[in-house]
């Protein structure tokens, strides 16, 4: 979630592509920092590197970020303004990311992964169902899904508009998208931060 432009912040228009590109065009250079966020630097600090999808990627901060931790990463994101912008950055840094345009609403991920990570990925419930069941089913065993996104606690205002409270979650709920839950160790579970920056985070493992 950024900042808004002329175009309003319903759900309706977040679900399409050119909300995205007009975000993103919005300022000629990057609209995030290129920093990676934090409760991915600090949840994956302890896992072996691998196979990994950004799911949302944006800008690359992140992707760029667990490539340089030596991860095989792929990046997907539905706003090609955004994916451009990725590539670049990811040549800067000197690592090698492969970036994905995708509708991840539509989008099953062929491949299968050791890492899934989902930063702030906002979506109404039952696209939430679908993209995050089917980002657990693109797992392997023994690779872990990382889903964050801003809890209903922090609900703010962005440029004056207050995004759909629907659009946020708790992380318990992502319990319920991981297909036979027997299957997966819940690794964590919690809200993070307060005020404003009340995040949820989940993290499970595949056996």
């Amino acid at each position: 979630m950024a900042h808004t432009h002329d175009q309003p912040m319903t759900v309706e228009n977040m679900l399409k592509q050119d909300f995205w590109e007009a975000l993103y065009q919005r300022d000629e250079h990057r609209i995030w920092s290129g920093n990676v966020n934090r409760n991915l630097s600090s949840e994956v600090a302890g896992l072996k590197p691998g196979r990994a999808l950004d799911l949302g990627c944006g800008e690359g901060g992140d992707a760029i970020w667990l490539a340089k931790q030596g991860w095989t990463v792929d990046g997907a994101d539905i706003s090609t303004i955004a994916l451009a912008r990725a590539e670049e950055a990811g040549k800067e840094a000197g690592v090698e990311v492969r970036w994905l345009h995708r509708d991840i609403l539509k989008w099953q991920p062929e491949e299968q992964y050791d890492l899934i990570s989902a930063q702030y990925m906002h979506l109404p419930p039952d696209l939430r169902r679908d993209v995050f069941t089917a980002a657990a089913a693109a797992v392997r065993p023994g690779g872990s899904l990382l889903v964050v996104g801003h809890s209903p606690k922090a609900m703010r205002e962005f440029d004056g508009q207050a995004p759909p409270l629907e659009l946020f979650f708790e992380p318990e709920e992502i319990t319920n998208f991981l297909g036979d839950a027997w299957e997966w160790i819940v690794e964590t579970c919690e809200t993070r931060g307060e005020g404003h920056h009340t995040d949820a985070v989940y993290r499970a493992k595949r056996l």
